[in-house]
């Protein structure tokens, strides 16, 4: 059981930082100002808005970042650290990480796609995570229920999730500890320390932008590493932009049915319980996971996903 932070009150203060890719504060004004309505008070890390080129639009130097990094998580006024959004950069700041005062205020961090790197990091430490919208996404239209949600889980609730069959799913019941994010970055972690713990987890899986080779290259690593084996269950998310823009029809599509299809071929020979299409990861309507809670599977003619 990982340890969970508290839940926030009203005046609490939320730190917004930008651990990977730049933004810009137009990308960001809708997001900061709901989390004032919501009732709490965002922070802005002192990089937020900084940039940085070297073969990547940085939200700084890689000092810089970790300085809002380790800002956030230690500072004892700090409730929260809510990521302005992924790109690439989180790898850099994980050796440098900070957790001595966070160890005795554990605070959540929310984000997703690259910053599954930093939630891996804290779940080798025993800390739960929120894998849901960064703040940039508030900016370009997607719901307000995974907002809505992920404000549920900062007072305290366990969210609840109930879906539609899927083709390729697999029946059966299985309670585990969920683990995972962004397959891209789990791939890159494979075989270093911060690489999760899968034996008798739930994996969730979620990815944008992928050949259909690179993703089968991915699976097939995850194969290769014996992840397969060692899981109990698996979850698989948003699957969008994957292949060639001119020939795949359903580029635009939340969960592409050829994807799915290529991961389902690459798990048949396994028996673990399996979800496809849960609303999470690059996508609109991206509802929130804990990552390190706790979570019941009930895969049937329905689904049931929850938080326990």
């Amino acid at each position: 059981m990982k340890i969970f932070p508290k839940p926030l009150k009203k005046g609490d203060k939320i730190a917004i930082i930008s651990p990977a890719g730049s933004v810009e504060p137009t990308q960001l004004e809708k997001g900061i100002e709901m989390i004032k309505s919501k009732g709490y008070e965002p922070v802005l890390g002192d990089n937020l808005y900084t940039k940085f080129s070297n073969g990547y639009n940085y939200a700084g130097t890689e000092e810089q970042r970790l300085k809002d990094m380790n800002w956030a998580l230690n500072d004892p006024e700090i409730s929260a650290i809510w990521a302005s959004r992924g790109g690439y950069g989180c790898q850099h700041l994980i050796e440098s990480l900070n957790l001595k005062e966070f160890t005795k205020n554990p605070k959540w961090y929310i984000g997703y796609s690259d910053n599954t790197v930093i939630q891996s990091y804290l779940l080798k430490k025993g800390f739960a995570s929120i894998h849901g919208q960064t703040i940039k996404t508030s900016s370009f239209g997607v719901t307000e229920e995974s907002y809505d949600l992920l404000f549920d889980i900062l007072k305290g609730k366990k969210p609840k999730y109930g879906l539609k069959s899927n083709q390729f799913n697999k029946q059966g019941n299985i309670e585990g500890e969920l683990v995972g994010g962004n397959l891209a970055l789990i791939y890159a972690l494979l075989g270093t320390r911060y690489s999760c713990d899968f034996k008798d987890k739930i994996l969730f899986i979620e990815d944008i932008g992928e050949n259909f080779y690179a993703l089968d290259r991915m699976i097939m690593s995850l194969e290769l590493a014996g992840v397969f084996k060692k899981i109990s269950g698996l979850i698989i998310g948003g699957m969008t932009n994957m292949g060639d823009e001119k020939e795949n029809k359903q580029y635009e599509e939340s969960f592409d049915e050829f994807a799915y299809k290529l991961i389902s071929d690459r798990i048949s020979k396994y028996k673990f319980p399996t979800v496809f299409g849960f609303p999470n990861g690059h996508i609109k309507d991206n509802q929130p996971l804990i990552i390190g809670g706790e979570v019941s599977l009930k895969i049937d003619k329905t689904v049931s996903v929850n938080f326990k």
